[in-house]
C-alpha cells in the first residue's frame, strides 16, 4: 500500500512543464490527435481544454503525481456550455465513421459490458469508455465521460456517426448549463498503457477516488471459498453451511473463505408484521421489496445455539432439501405468473388460480418442515445476537473450532441494508441514518446494489452527493471494522460508484452472465469479465465470481479462474461437487497457484467481438513469477443484440473455431519483472490440455490450434534458460496436474560451473512436476534425497512430488547435469 502524504503539508501541486508535444487540437469543427481529425462536426458550444490547464491539486501520492505530470501533455477535457441550465444535458462532442472502438457500456442497472463498431452510431445507451483505434500514428485514444460538479455523465449514440455526452444530476432541484471537464480524452502507443495513464489522470483530478496500487486487496484474494447462493438461495441455514464446508474438507479442497449470501438477514414486506421475519423465501426476486426490520441476523440465525454442531451428535442436513425448495419454489413462480397473466387477460374467476397457489405454497411448508412460530423481535422470548451462546457469533466462532483453515467469513448486504431499504416503521430502528457496529465474527461483507443511488437521489442534492455521502459511510465503516478492504463490491459498474465509491474499497465482482445456467451463455460472462477488467482494474481487483463445480461447463469456467488473477470459489450444492476438477484450480490447504496480475484481453481481441462474429477465440494474458499463459476460450454463441435489447443466443456461432497464439500476445512490458522474461531467444509452451510441450521463439510462426465451442486450452510460456558452456537448456514449466501450472513454482536458482551445472526449484503442490530439458539429467533429488525422474527424446522432464503438509506444499526439486 502506498504510504500516505504528510498531513502536515498542503495539497501538493504539479509544476506546469515549460515545453511539451502538443497532441490535441480542436480548430473548425475538427477534433483532431497529433493533426489526425478524430471527431469531425463538433459543435461550436464543445470546447477543449489541456490537463493541466483544469488540473488544481490533487491528496495523491508524489510518485503518483509525477507519473501524471510527466504524461499530463497526453491528455485534456471536453466540456460544452448551452445557454439554458437543466437536470440533464445532451449534446454532441462531434462524429466519427469507418474507426474501429472498443467500449463499455451499461446494458443493466448495475452491469456493463464489451461493445465495439466502427462509428458513433454504433455506440450503446450509457457508454462508461470508448478505445479509439488510430493506426495513422500508431496510437489509441479513449474518451472517458467522467463526473463534473454534482454531474456525472455517458456517452449515448446521436444520428450520423454522432457521439452523443448525457450529463445528469438526477435531481430537478440541481441544474447546470455549462461543464469544462465532462470528459476526459487520452493517447498512448499502447492500449494497455492507456487505461493506467488515464485512470491515473482521473484519480489526480478528482481525487474521490484511488488505484489499486494505492490499496490493500483482501486477503481472500489468494484463496479457494464458498459462496452459499446457489446451494440454497434465500434458504441457508446454519446446518446446511456447516455440513457444505465439511463437504470441501472431506474431499481435500479446504475452503479458506465463507460467503453467506442473501437469506441471512432480518426482513420482511410492508404488509407483513414489523416485528416478524418473512417465512420461508426460497428464490431471488422473492425477496425484492422486502425491507430490514432489524439489524442483526434473522430468527434461523439467531436460533443457532452455540456447541450444538460441535457434539458427537450433530444436527444433521439433507441435502436433497435444497434443491426440493428450490423446484418447489420454481412451481409457486410459476402459478402466480399465470394467475398474473389471467388477470391481465380480464379473467374474472381467479379462485383455480389462487387454489393451486395456495396448495403450492403449503406443500413448501411441509418440505421446510412445518411453519415453525416466529420469535418476534421485540418479544421477551427473543434472544439477543450479543449472547455468547447464541446466533451468528456462536455458529461462526463453533465454525472457526471445527474448522481451522477458515480464515474470513464474509457475508452479503446491500448498499440500502436490504434489497427494500430498512423498514421505517421497524420497532427497533429509527427512521433515519443511524451508524452501524460490525456484526460478532464476522471478517467482511459483500455488498450489493451499490449503484441503486441514481433511482432515490432527487431530493438528497442528486446522484453525485447522495453517492459521495453513502460511500463515505461505507469506507469509514470498512475502515473502522473490515481491516480497511474485507469488503467485495458487486453489482455495481457504473462510473458514479468508480469514481466516487473506492477510495476504500479495492475489489469488486466483475461479471454478467449466468455461470450456472445455459451453456450458451457462459461464454458471455467471460467476456463480461475479461474487458471490464481493462478499466475495473485500474482501480479494484477484479473477481470473476463464483461457479458450479458439477455444472456441464464447470470445466470451461475452471480454466478461466486459474488465470484471471483473482480468488477462486465455487457455489456448489451440498453434495454437488467434482473435487477432480477442484484439485486442478485448488491445493489442499485452500491456498491457489493464482496468477500474479488480472487477465487482460489480448491485443488481437480489443476490436474484435469473441461472442458472435464466427471467427474470434477470446484470448486473456497473464504472468506467473517466471513465465507468462494465455488462455484461450471459445466464447462463441451468445451476446447483446442492439435491436432486441437484451442477451441472447445466436446458435450458428456454437462452433469450432482456429486460433493462432503466439509468445508475444503476452504483454511482457506490461510488469517490470517480466519484461527481461519477454527478451529470451526461445521458450517452452506447455499446452495444458493437449499436453503438448512446444519450443517457440518470437521469430517463429503461431501455435495454431482449433476449440470446441465451451472449451479452452491454457498456454504456459517460460523463458528456456542456457547454461554456460555445457550446452544444456532447461525451462520449468510447473505442476502438469493444475491448469496454472507455471503458478506453482515458488522459486528457481541456476548453479553453473565448471564442475557441474545444477538446477533448484522450489514447487508448491502434489502431483507430476514438468520441465523441459535438452539432456538427461545425471541426477534427480526431492527434498534432498535422490529420486528417480522420467526424460523423453523430446525434452519432457517428469518428476512425481507428494503433497507434505508439515512443509505447506511446498518441495524443494533439483536435477544434477
Amino acid at each position: 500500500m502506498a504510504p500516505p502524504n504528510d498531513p502536515s503539508s498542503l495539497p501538493l501541486r504539479i509544476c506546469k512543464p515549460e515545453s511539451l508535444d502538443k497532441y490535441f487540437e480542436l480548430l473548425d469543427g475538427k477534433f483532431s490527435v497529433k493533426g489526425f481529425p478524430l471527431l469531425s462536426e463538433v459543435p461550436s458550444n464543445v470546447v477543449f481544454a489541456p490537463f493541466l490547464s483544469i488540473y488544481k491539486s490533487s491528496d495523491a501520492p508524489l510518485a503518483l503525481l509525477q507519473r501524471v505530470q510527466a504524461l499530463s501533455h497526453k491528455g485534456g477535457f471536453l466540456g460544452f456550455h448551452k445557454e439554458a441550465p437543466s437536470d440533464r444535458l445532451m449534446n454532441s462532442i462531434g462524429k466519427f465513421t469507418g474507426r474501429e472502438f472498443l467500449s463499455i457500456f451499461r446494458f443493466k442497472t448495475w452491469w456493463s459490458t464489451m461493445w465495439m463498431g466502427s462509428s458513433g452510431s454504433d455506440l450503446q445507451m450509457e457508454t462508461q469508455w470508448v478505445l479509439l483505434n488510430v493506426p495513422e500514428i500508431r496510437s489509441y485514444v479513449i474518451i472517458i465521460p467522467v463526473i463534473d460538479g454534482r454531474f456525472r455523465s455517458a456517452f449515448h449514440p446521436g444520428t450520423d456517426g454522432h457521439v452523443m455526452i448525457c450529463a445528469e444530476s438526477g435531481s430537478t432541484k440541481v441544474t447546470a448549463s455549462s461543464f469544462d471537464a465532462i470528459a476526459y480524452v487520452h493517447v498512448s502507443e499502447n492500449p494497455y498503457n492507456i487505461m493506467k495513464e488515464a485512470f491515473s489522470a482521473l484519480r489526480v483530478h478528482l481525487n474521490t477516488f484511488k488505484l489499486l496500487e494505492e490499496k490493500t486487496v483482501p486477503s481472500l484474494v489468494d484463496k479457494f471459498g464458498w459462496c452459499t447462493w446457489d446451494a440454497f438461495y434465500l434458504a441457508v441455514e446454519p446446518a446446511g453451511i456447516w455440513h457444505g464446508v465439511n463437504d470441501f474438507v472431506e474431499g481435500g479442497v479446504s475452503p479458506r473463505f465463507l460467503i453467506i449470501d442473501d437469506g441471512w438477514q432480518s426482513i420482511n414486506t410492508d404488509d407483513e408484521n414489523p416485528n416478524e421475519d418473512a417465512k420461508n423465501l426460497v428464490l431471488g426476486g422473492t425477496q425484492m421489496t422486502a425491507r430490514l426490520h432489524r439489524l442483526d441476523e434473522c430468527d434461523k440465525f439467531r436460533k443457532y445455539k452455540g456447541g450444538s454442531m460441535l457434539g458427537p451428535n450433530p444436527t444433521s442436513f439433507d441435502p436433497k432439501k435444497p434443491k426440493m425448495l428450490i423446484l418447489k419454489a420454481i412451481e409457486i413462480e410459476h402459478a402466480e405468473n399465470d394467475r398474473d397473466k389471467a388477470i391481465q387477460s380480464r379473467v374474472t374467476d381467479l379462485s383455480p388460480f389462487e387454489t393451486k397457489i395456495q396448495k403450492l405454497k403449503q406443500e413448501l411448508d411441509v418440505i421446510f418442515g412445518g411453519e415453525e412460530k416466529s420469535v418476534s423481535s421485540g418479544s421477551s422470548g427473543s434472544r439477543s445476537c450479543k449472547a455468547e451462546s447464541y446466533g451468528m457469533k456462536a455458529f461462526t466462532r463453533d465454525l472457526r473450532t471445527k474448522f481451522k483453515g477458515l480464515d474470513d467469513i464474509y457475508v452479503w448486504h446491500a448498499l440500502c441494508g436490504a434489497w427494500g431499504g430498512v423498514r421505517p416503521d421497524s420497532t427497533n430502528l429509527n427512521s433515519k441514518i443511524i451508524s452501524c457496529k460490525l456484526s460478532p465474527g464476522l471478517d467482511g461483507t459483500m455488498a450489493d446494489l451499490a449503484v441503486s443511488l441514481e433511482y432515490v437521489s432527487e431530493d438528497y442534492g442528486g446522484r453525485v452527493e447522495l453517492a459521495k455521502g453513502y460511500y463515505k459511510g461505507l469506507s469509514d465503516s470498512l475502515s473502522k471494522n473490515f481491516k480497511g478492504s474485507g469488503l467485495i463490491s458487486s453489482m455495481q459498474q457504473c462510473n458514479d460508484f468508480f469514481f466516487l465509491g473506492t477510495k476504500q474499497i479495492s475489489m469488486g465482482r466483475d461479471p454478467n452472465g449466468d455461470p450456472m445456467g445455459v451453456y450458451w451463455l457462459q461464454g458471455v460472462h467471460m467476456i463480461h469479465c475479461a474487458y471490464n477488467s481493462m478499466w475495473i482494474g485500474q482501480i479494484i481487483k477484479p473477481d470473476w465470481d463464483m461457479f458450479q463445480s458439477d455444472h456441464l461447463c464447470a470445466k470451461f469456467h475452471a480454466g478461466s479462474r486459474a488465470i484471471c488473477g483473482g480468488p477462486v470459489y465455487v457455489s456448489d450444492s451440498v453434495g454437488g461437487h467434482d473435487f477432480e476438477l477442484l484439485k486442478k484450480l485448488v491445493y489442499p490447504d485452500g491456498t491457489i497457484p493464482k496468477c500474479q496480475d488480472f487477465a487482460l484481453p489480448t491485443r488481437d481481441c480489443l476490436f474484435s467481438n469473441p461472442l458472435f462474429d464466427k471467427k474470434t477465440i477470446l484470448k486473456i494474458w497473464n504472468f506467473n513469477k517466471y513465465g507468462g499463459v494465455i488462455g484461450a476460450f471459445n466464447c462463441q454463441g451468445a451476446g447483446w443484440d442492439p435491436k432486441e435489447q437484451r442477451i441472447k443466443g445466436y446458435s450458428e456461432c456454437y462452433k469450432p473455431l482456429s486460433v493462432s497464439v503466439h509468445v508475444t500476445d503476452i504483454e511482457w512490458d506490461q510488469k517490470k519483472e517480466a519484461a527481461q522474461m519477454g527478451e529470451a531467444d526461445e521458450f517452452i509452451v506447455y499446452l495444458n490440455q493437449a499436453e503438448e510441450l512446444l519450443i517457440v521463439s518470437p521469430e517463429s510462426d503461431a501455435v495454431q490450434i482449433t476449440i470446441q465451442p465451451s472449451t479452452f486450452e491454457i498456454f504456459s510460456f517460460v523463458p528456456i534458460k542456457k547454461l554456460g558452456g555445457t550446452g544444456i537448456s532447461f525451462a520449468p514449466v510447473g505442476l502438469a496436474n493444475m491448469f496454472n501450472s507455471g503458478g506453482t513454482i515458488q522459486e528457481v536458482e541456476y548453479f553453473d560451473s565448471e564442475a557441474e551445472t545444477c538446477v533448484k526449484i522450489e514447487v508448491k503442490g502434489g502431483g507430476s512436476f514438468l520441465s523441459y530439458s535438452n539432456a538427461s539429467p545425471k541426477k534427480g533429488f526431492l527434498n534432498g534425497a535422490e529420486a528417480a525422474f522420467e526424460w523423453l527424446d523430446n525434452g519432457k522432464l517428469a518428476l512425481n512430488l507428494p503433497w507434505t503438509e508439515t512443509a505447506g506444499g511446498v518441495s524443494n526439486v533439483a536435477f544434477l547435469f
